[in-house]
Order: C-alpha cells, then structure tokens, then sequence
C-alpha cells in the first residue's frame, strides 16, 4: 500500500492510495483533479475510485471533473451529506476495495458534516494501517461543530477513531499542525510531547514539508481534544465530564487568536 499526499489549494490535502500489487488507486478528496492525474500518472496509478470525506466544496469540489475526465469512475461520499458528484453512497461498517490487497472500511464520523466519513484502509499485515480523517480529526485538532454537537465529536474522535490501532496512520484534511499545536501548549503548557511535536512540525514546515501522518497513539498524547476523557484535562477547560470537555475545548479554540 503505498500513499501519496497531494497538496492542494492553500493548505488542503488530497491522497492517493495505491494497491502497489495492480497499481490500482483511489483519490481522497481529489478538489484539484488535474494535480491528482499528474501525481498518480508520475508513479503509473490508475486511479478506479473517489473517496469523499465530506460534502464542503474544497474536498468534493472536484468530484464532478474527476468523473469527466475519467468517465465511469466510482465516487464514494456519505449517505447523508449530499456530496457533490456521488455515485455510490456508503453507511458506517460498509467496505469497500482496491486492487487485491487493500481493503477500506467507512466510519461514520459526524460534527464537522452530519454525514462525515473517514476511511480505515488496511494493507498487507506487516504494513500499518491509516485512517483518512477529512475535516474530523487534525493532527492536534478537530474541525469545527458546523452540523453536529460536542456529543458527536466525541463519539466520532474518542470512540470511532478512538479506539482504532495505536498505530494508524493519521492522514487528515488540512495542513494546520503547528497553529493546532500552538493552541494545544495554551491548554497543556506542561506537556513535552507537545513541544517537542510543536518544534518538530515548525521545523517540517520551514523545510516546506507535509506534518502529516500522525498516529492515533500520538493523537491521544498531543491532541487536547482526544484528551478530554483525562480528568485532569477536564479540570484545565472547568467541566466535568469529556463532552462538557469537548464543548468547553471548542469555544476556548474558536475564540483563541494564536
């Protein structure tokens, strides 16, 4: 399983995933279509399949292009997020596959979208599996409760993604590491994991390099709002449980002026 960050726009992020036994690929919210062709015709993908985290234009933006300029393709989006361009909508624990060995499974992720889908992908058993997060689950972040409610991120960031593999690959939306790991140190000032991801992500951006992956175990070390079920987390935002938490954790970043 080989993965290609592609990045687009100002600061967003599409993928491709490779089945490297067939060269068959998918393209996770490809909004600049001719940028992902480029990228997959430079490594010999051929690219069967879009997946669509959710409906907001600068990631099914270009699901309607990809189709024309490859017709047939099958556009994967969440049953209930209207997403532009769809052809196949999928429901939490729908599988789906590319190629021999790679296989995807669709997570129900709402807040950011009512109908937010992450994609657990799986490879040959040696490899590390990855988790493509859209605007759920940032490295160090979370995106913001546009349709859903502090409940639903819970659910969709401690308990879905939550309980995913330590060591998943974290592939998410948007390239905001060092912004979220700079309001992080605000509510952990004490962490070092957290400075030491912070110096470390400043330095990949000086370099002009991706942050991304992370992994679900580095999420629940650095990120404030996969930390929220620590009572001690809980005590820093005045709340008394991980939902109030994660409300409280929300308004705090919304209104942050980092």
């Amino acid at each position: 399983m080989k993965i290609v960050p592609v990045p687009c726009l100002e600061d967003n992020y599409a993928y491709l995933i490779v089945d490297e036994a067939t060269n068959e690929a998918a393209a996770v919210d490809p909004v600049e279509p001719e940028k992902i062709l480029h990228a997959a015709s430079e490594i010999g993908a051929s690219v069967k399949y879009v997946l669509t985290t959710h409906h907001h234009w600068d990631h099914a933006g270009g699901n309607e292009k990809m189709a024309l300029l490859i017709p047939g393709i099958k556009v994967y989006g969440g049953s209930v997020d209207n997403v532009k361009g769809c052809t196949d909508k999928v429901e939490n624990g729908d599988k789906l596959s590319i190629g021999k060995e790679i296989n995807i499974l669709c997570l129900h992720t709402p807040c950011h979208t009512k109908g937010h889908v992450s994609y657990y992908v799986t490879g040959k058993d040696e490899e590390d599996p990855a988790v493509f997060t859209g605007d759920t689950l940032f490295i160090a972040g979370c995106g913001k409760f546009f349709e859903g409610t502090a409940e639903q991120m819970y659910q969709s960031l401690c308990v879905a993604l939550g309980s995913l593999p330590k060591p998943t690959r974290v592939y998410c939306g948007h390239e905001y590491t060092v912004k979220n790991l700079q309001f992080a140190l605000t509510v952990e000032p004490e962490n070092e994991k957290i400075k030491q991801k912070l110096s470390w992500a400043q330095e990949q951006r000086l370099k002009g390099e991706p942050t991304i992956p992370s992994t679900i175990e580095d999420e629940f070390e650095t990120n404030p709002f996969m930390r929220v079920d620590l009572p001690e987390l809980q005590a820093k935002v005045g709340a008394t449980s991980p939902v109030l938490a994660m409300g409280e954790m929300r308004k705090k970043k919304d209104n942050w002026r980092g």
